[in-house]
C-alpha cells in the first residue's frame, strides 16, 4: 500500500537527502535553480485557464495560431550564401528539392560592411556569403525562381539595400510588390549597436530614421513583407542569457514601436508585421520556457501598453536558429546532435520558422552534405519524430510551466530596469546593457573554464587521436572571383550617368529632408544603376557613419 501524498513526499525528500547529502545548486544559464522534482506544489492546473488557455488565445502561450504545427508547420529556412550570385543560385535551386520551403540570403561580409566589391582586398569575398552589389547580381541569385512563390528573408542591414534590389528585380519581371514576401531578417540596428558591430553601418539617430522610413513603406508599397524583425540573436550569442535575451528583445521591440507611432503609424496595423528572431541554444528546456514566457508577456504589452484590439498584433511570430555558439570545432559531427536537439526545442517552443545550423558551420560555410544533413533534421523532426502532431506537448509539466513562469518573473524585472532609464535607446546609449551582457558571458565562460559546464569535446571527454574527417569548404577561385569584378566594372561602365546621377541626387535630398521616405529613394537608386556600396556611403555621408560604443 502506498503511503499517503505528503507522507510519500516527505519519504522522498528523506532518501534523497541520505543519497545527496551535500548537492551543489544546479542553476540554468539564465541562473534560475533547477530542482531535481516538480509536482502541484510548483504549479497546479488551477492556473490553467490564467497561464495556458488555448493556442490561438490570450495569453498566447500555447502558440499565436489554433492550429499550430499541425495545421501547418514551421517554414524550413535555411541560410544559403557563398561565392558568387551563381554559386547561390546553384546551391538554393538544391536546397529548394531538398524541402527548404524559405531562404534566408546571406550576403558577404564586404556587404555587410557596406562596400562594393571593388572597394575591399579580393581574398575576403564570397568566403562568408555572397556577392551582391547590382541589380544584376540579385537577378542571377533567383534566376529560374519565382520569387512571388517563395518567402525570402534578407540579412540586410539598414539602408536595406538588398531587399531594394529584389523589389528591382520584381519589377523587372512584372510581379507587383504585393507578391513579394519575406523578412527584413537584419532591421534591428539596436541589437547590432549592442553586439553585432559589423552590421551597424549607420548613426543611432540616422538608424532610428531609416526603419521607420522602412516600415512606413513596407506597409504601404509592399504588404505581405516584414519590415522587422527584432533579434534576440545577437545579444545572446554575445553572452546574454537566454532571460535577457528575450528581455532586450522585447525592450527594443518597445522602443520601436514609440518610434512608429512618434512618425505617426497606428499600431493596429505596423504591429501585425513585427516579427522575432532568436537563438535557440542547447539549454533545452529553457529555450522552450524563454519563448512561451516571451509569447505571454509580448500579447500583454501589445494589448495594455499600445492598446491595440486587432488579434493580428497580438501574435508573436519568431523565427529561431540553432546556436552556432554552441557548435565546437572539436569533434564537430558532435554538433549533428546539438543542433537536432536545439532544434526539437525550437519546434516545442512553437516558432514559426526554422534554420538549423549546418555540424561544419564552426569551420566555413556549409559544405553542400552539410547542410542537406541539416534540413534532413527537420524532416526527421517532423516526419519521423512526429513531433508536429500535438500542440504544445509539454504544456502541463509541472517543470516546463514553474520554468516559464520564472523565466517571465526574470524577463519582466530586466524589461522594467531598461523602462526605468527610459527604454532601450537610452540603456544601449549609457552601455548598461552591454556592461549587462559582459558580465553574463564571463559568468558562463567561467564555468566552462572550471569544468563546472560540460562541453563535450572541448572540456571533457576529449580524444588525443581524434581525427575528424569535417572538411571546411573551399574558398572560391582566384578566377571566379576577377569574373564577379570584371562585371561589377562593366556593368558601372555601362549604366547611364545621367540617371545615376539624378538618382544619387535624389537620396541624398531625401536623406536630407525628414519630409520624405529615403527607404523609397533607395529603392529608386538600385534600379537607376546605383550600387549598394554607393547607396551606403551616400547615405552614411548624410546621416552618419555607425560607430559603436566600446564598454571597458
Amino acid at each position: 500500500m502506498n503511503p499517503e501524498p505528503d507522507a510519500a513526499k516527505l519519504q522522498w525528500e528523506a532518501q534523497y537527502e541520505e543519497r545527496l547529502p551535500k548537492e551543489k545548486e544546479i542553476l540554468n544559464r539564465s541562473g534560475i535553480p533547477v530542482k531535481p522534482l516538480y509536482t502541484p506544489d510548483d504549479w497546479s492546473e488551477q492556473a490553467y485557464a490564467e497561464k495556458l488557455g488555448y493556442p490561438g488565445q490570450i495569453p498566447m502561450t500555447r502558440g499565436i495560431y489554433p492550429t499550430m504545427h499541425r495545421g501547418r508547420t514551421w517554414s524550413q529556412r535555411q541560410l544559403i550564401g557563398y561565392g558568387v550570385p551563381a554559386d547561390y543560385n546553384e546551391r538554393l535551386l538544391k536546397l529548394l528539392d531538398a524541402g527548404t520551403t524559405a531562404v534566408s540570403l546571406i550576403p558577404c561580409n564586404s556587404v555587410y560592411r557596406g562596400y562594393d566589391a571593388d572597394e575591399v582586398d579580393q581574398k575576403l569575398l564570397g568566403t562568408c556569403g555572397v556577392v551582391v552589389n547590382t541589380i544584376e547580381d540579385m537577378d542571377r541569385c533567383f534566376q529560374n525562381v519565382d520569387i512571388a512563390a517563395l518567402s525570402t528573408a534578407m540579412n540586410d542591414p539598414l539602408p536595406f539595400t538588398l531587399q531594394a534590389l529584389l523589389l528591382g528585380v520584381a519589377k523587372r519581371r512584372g510581379i507587383n510588390w504585393n507578391q513579394v514576401s519575406g523578412t527584413s531578417n537584419q532591421s534591428d540596428y539596436i541589437s547590432h549597436y549592442i553586439a553585432n558591430h559589423m552590421f551597424f553601418r549607420l548613426s543611432l539617430e540616422g538608424s532610428r530614421r531609416v526603419l521607420v522610413d522602412h516600415i512606413a513603406f513596407c506597409l504601404e508599397q509592399v504588404p505581405n513583407w516584414n519590415p522587422l524583425s527584432v533579434v534576440g540573436q545577437h545579444t545572446q550569442q554575445a553572452g546574454a542569457t537566454p532571460a535577457q535575451a528575450m528581455a532586450f528583445t522585447l525592450a527594443t521591440a518597445i522602443q520601436y514601436a514609440d518610434d512608429c507611432i512618434e512618425r505617426g503609424l497606428d499600431p493596429e496595423v505596423f504591429l501585425e508585421r513585427f516579427t522575432f528572431f532568436f537563438d535557440i541554444s542547447i539549454s533545452f528546456f529553457e529555450e522552450i520556457a524563454k519563448c512561451r514566457a516571451g509569447r505571454r508577456i509580448w500579447q500583454r504589452i501589445v494589448r495594455e501598453r499600445f492598446g491595440c484590439t486587432n488579434p493580428k498584433t497580438w501574435r508573436f511570430k519568431f523565427h529561431g536558429q540553432t546556436s552556432g555558439v554552441d557548435l565546437t570545432r572539436q569533434q564537430p559531427l558532435n554538433n549533428i546532435s546539438r543542433v537536432a536537439i536545439q532544434g526539437l526545442a525550437g519546434v516545442f517552443s512553437g516558432l514559426q520558422s526554422l534554420h538549423t545550423d549546418s555540424y561544419d558551420e564552426v569551420l566555413s560555410v556549409p559544405t553542400e552534405e552539410a547542410a542537406r544533413i541539416a534540413v534532413a533534421a527537420q524532416n526527421i523532426i517532423r516526419e519521423e519524430a512526429h513531433c508536429a502532431d500535438v500542440i504544445d506537448p509539454l504544456a502541463g509539466s509541472y517543470y516546463v510551466e514553474t520554468l516559464t513562469d520564472q523565466m517571465e518573473e526574470k524577463i519582466v524585472g530586466t524589461m522594467n530596469q531598461i523602462d526605468d532609464v527610459g527604454g532601450m535607446f537610452k540603456a544601449v546609449e549609457a552601455g548598461l546593457v552591454q556592461r549587462w551582457i559582459g558580465e553574463s558571458a564571463l559568468a558562463f565562460q567561467t564555468r566552462v573554464d572550471s569544468k563546472e559546464q560540460t562541453i563535450v569535446g572541448v572540456n571533457k571527454y576529449l580524444h588525443e587521436d581524434d581525427q575528424s574527417s569535417a572538411q571546411p569548404l573551399k574558398r572560391p577561385t582566384d578566377e571566379i572571383i576577377s569574373q564577379q569584378l570584371h562585371k561589377l566594372s562593366q556593368f558601372k561602365a555601362n549604366r547611364s550617368q545621367a540617371d545615376f546621377n539624378a538618382a544619387l541626387s535624389r537620396l541624398r535630398q531625401a536623406a536630407r529632408n525628414k519630409q520624405e521616405n529615403v527607404f523609397a529613394a533607395i529603392v529608386d537608386a538600385v534600379s537607376s544603376g546605383v550600387t549598394h556600396g554607393e547607396v551606403v556611403d551616400c547615405i552614411r555621408q548624410e546621416l552618419g557613419f555607425g560607430q559603436p560604443q566600446t564598454i571597458l
